[in-house]
């Protein structure tokens, strides 16, 4: 018997069990899942978030002030108290290794590398400190964000960050202005933190969410809804494969036809799939007249598409984080503030009290 464990013993370590238990390890060791105290409500946002870079922000479509607004309008609307949001941590270097690569997080040292997967090439000109503080910690805070709201969700039922859902990056690419995959990495935190075995993405951003399909490719623990302009960027025929429940939509597709479409994925979701998580990527960049996502969404249609899928999560008693991704014109804030009101009017959400405790 000594012989034969000593033979074991000798035996190489399996480079995927290595990777599994240095994940494993990373995501334990993260201090982005910290204790929210019940006096908080659910909602993570960080001013943070907000992209300022000497005004060449503005030469990209999406609002980078967007998250700030947001908070502002519910503020202002009376249904949030600021004292109540809840701040994330940046997501660490550590954080970000559970999904990518350390050549992937290497390349973001190249300002030009950054500068083509946001689309303003002037990026490239500056010096890469000015970068990384400008335009990669904004981010990194949103993945923080992303993350720790998977842990709220676990707790109260639900969660929304205002902000996150870079849902064309992958472990090892990114794109579209998506430079981390925090879809992907709030996933692979529930599953150890939390140990879960099945989450649902229902991606309604009108671009396809190639980056979390290349990441969960043949993983059936994941599930992925997607319902995306067939017509418009990425256009990842190969990613598209993974998906488990496609909707294809036309150019121009209007919120009577959107809606009736939704409701019967939402059906069938439902009778092929029992998450244990819900990741939402809600973007509103199927707005009409939005110049990227060309479709001719109401924003009453926006408000109604919220409501169905935390209904559908809120109904089987599923957590649900929802992310705010894309949206590339200014009226985008106040049509998400005012979803995110729908949502507290209609009882699926409470931004006005502390969760009971009994």
């Amino acid at each position: 018997m000594a012989a034969g464990t000593a033979s074991a013993a000798a035996l190489p370590a399996s480079p995927a069990g290595d990777a599994d238990s240095l994940r494993r390890s990373r995501i334990l060791s993260s201090k982005l899942c910290f204790d929210v105290p019940l006096s908080k409500v659910p909602l993570v946002y960080s001013s943070s978030y907000n992209i300022t870079f000497l005004g060449i922000e503005k030469l990209h479509p999406f609002d980078s002030s967007k998250w700030g607004r947001v908070c502002g309008f519910l503020i202002k609307a009376g249904v949030l108290d600021k004292m109540r949001i809840v701040e994330p941590l940046e997501a660490s270097k550590d954080d970000l290794l559970v999904v990518h690569s350390e050549s992937y997080l290497k390349e973001l040292k190249s300002s030009l590398k950054v500068s083509i997967i946001v689309e303003v090439p002037p990026v490239a000109l500056f010096p890469n400190w000015l970068v990384q503080q400008k335009v990669l910690y904004p981010f990194r805070k949103q993945v923080g964000g992303s993350i720790l709201s998977s842990k709220l969700a676990m707790e109260r039922g639900w969660a929304i960050n205002v902000g996150g859902g870079f849902h064309h990056c992958s472990a090892n690419e990114g794109g579209g202005f998506c430079v981390y995959a925090d879809i992907t990495l709030c996933i692979q935190f529930a599953f150890v933190r939390f140990n879960i075995s099945r989450a649902m993405i229902i991606d309604l951003d009108a671009h396809q969410g190639n980056g979390h399909e290349r990441d969960f490719a043949n993983d059936g623990r994941v599930y992925i809804l997607d319902m995306y302009n067939a017509g418009i960027y990425p256009l990842d025929y190969e990613a598209r494969r993974y998906i488990d429940q496609k909707v294809e939509l036309a150019t121009g597709t209007k919120t009577e036809d959107y809606l009736a479409q939704l409701d019967k994925a939402l059906e069938v979701a439902k009778t092929n799939f029992d998450p244990e998580l819900v990741v939402y990527n809600a973007g509103t960049d199927i707005l009409e007249g939005d110049p990227l996502g060309r479709l001719k969404i109401s924003p009453e249609g926006v408000a109604m598409r919220d409501e169905k899928v935390f209904r559908f999560a809120k109904e089987r008693n599923i957590p649900l984080i929802m992310l705010t991704s894309g949206g590339y014109m200014k009226s985008s804030a106040r049509v998400i503030a005012d979803s995110i009101i729908n949502l507290a009017q209609k009882n699926l959400i409470d931004l006005s009290r502390c969760p009971s405790t009994s």
